[in-house]
């Protein structure tokens, strides 16, 4: 396990590749020892600088002196659904945590086996929602760059045991990943970079409420990610009680930006829909969600509510999800009801949240 230092040394995950030769040659290295350390941290996946055998002992300590190996540390590990679900508490430099959860979908008649990560994009969440865990949490501060990629390669990392890579990245942890636009993009772009991973931005998908003026930047980016927008209600009264930021972004202003980044970027939208018994989840209200979102480019995935510590809602009845479905699909919108997992260790959709840690025993 790779010790995240607790010092201002940068993090290796966005480093300069020059400014890491640069630091190598000053200290009596030759050059090519930073393409040796770039390739045993992004292609091999080493767990440490010390396990990158090929290169000197005086180089492997000369980047451990210069460098932050990983700016997340594994702090907790739980699985749930016979090892198909893996849930990480990381342990950040700060000392403040976050969770990222790692899920394995078998192969369908639809398509091939899928191993998805869900990362976090902050710590806490500043929206509010009503019903979602993070968001009762209240809001600390954004990820860095940094701390985005590196649960992605502490996962990779778990998984490589396994043989088994990540297929899929879903900004689906903690926080709103637009509230941290900068940070989130640049992860996206670092990931893709062919002397990284050369992971596609088709297999991203970023989660958000509905900031309208970034789901504008975004269309923009020349990123060809997926978009998700979190909307839960077909109306702006309902919406509004349950997020606030809706009176700021009203649901006709969400859909007409998602609708312009799916024309842009060709990727279809989909509309993430928590159902909440005797909330939103009437025939009627499955009615006027059709109408408003419409067909073209469009999927829904309807996600019966996980339950929450403290929260009066719940979610409705297996009948009252099926039927809410056949009104989406009889209108001709593709729609999926979430198969929910991770329940038992808090792992599933609105249960993540941050963590207090025990203090260190001294000694």
């Amino acid at each position: 396990m790779a010790i995240v230092a607790t010092t201002d040394r940068a993090p290796f995950a966005t480093a300069d590749p020059d400014a890491v030769a640069r630091f190598l040659t000053a200290g009596g290295e030759p050059a090519y020892r930073a393409d040796q350390a770039r390739t045993w941290f992004w292609r091999q996946l080493a767990p440490s600088f010390e396990a990158m055998r090929t290169l000197s002992p005086a180089a492997r300590a000369q980047l451990a002196g210069g460098y932050t190996f990983s700016t997340v540390a594994e702090h907790r590990k739980r699985e749930a659904d016979r090892g198909a679900t893996v849930k990480y508490l990381f342990r950040l430099q700060d000392g403040r945590t976050i969770e990222t959860v790692v899920m394995h979908y078998p192969a369908t008649e639809r398509g091939r086996a899928r191993t998805t990560v869900c990362v976090s994009s902050q710590v806490g969440c500043p929206i509010g929602c009503t019903f979602c865990a993070t968001g009762q949490s209240g809001f600390d501060r954004n990820l860095t760059e940094a701390e985005i990629v590196d649960q992605f390669l502490a996962a990779s990392r778990g998984l490589k045991a396994q043989q088994r890579a990540l297929t899929n990245v879903v900004f689906m942890g903690m926080g709103e990943p637009l509230n941290n636009y900068a940070a989130v993009v640049a992860a996206i772009r670092r990931w893709a970079r062919p002397d990284t991973l050369k992971f596609s931005p088709r297999r991203v998908t970023i989660s958000t409420i509905g900031l309208v003026p970034f789901i504008e930047r975004l269309a923009a980016e020349n990123l060809p990610v997926n978009l998700a927008i979190s909307l839960h209600a077909p109306d702006d009264a309902l919406r509004s009680s349950m997020i606030p930021v809706n009176r700021k972004y009203p649901i006709a202003a969400v859909v007409a930006a998602a609708r312009a980044h799916a024309e842009r970027t060709g990727r279809r939208n989909s509309y993430e829909y928590v159902m909440l018994a005797g909330v939103n989840d009437s025939s009627e209200q499955a009615g006027r969600l059709a109408s408003v979102i419409g067909r073209h480019l469009t999927h829904v995935n309807l996600i019966p509510m996980n339950p929450v510590e403290g929260s009066p809602l719940h979610r409705p009845s297996r009948d009252r999800t099926l039927a809410f479905q056949r009104i989406l699909q009889a209108a001709g919108i593709s729609t999926t009801i979430r198969d929910t997992r991770g329940l038992d260790i808090d792992a599933a959709c609105g249960q993540l949240r941050a963590r207090e840690l025990a203090p260190t025993p001294a000694g």
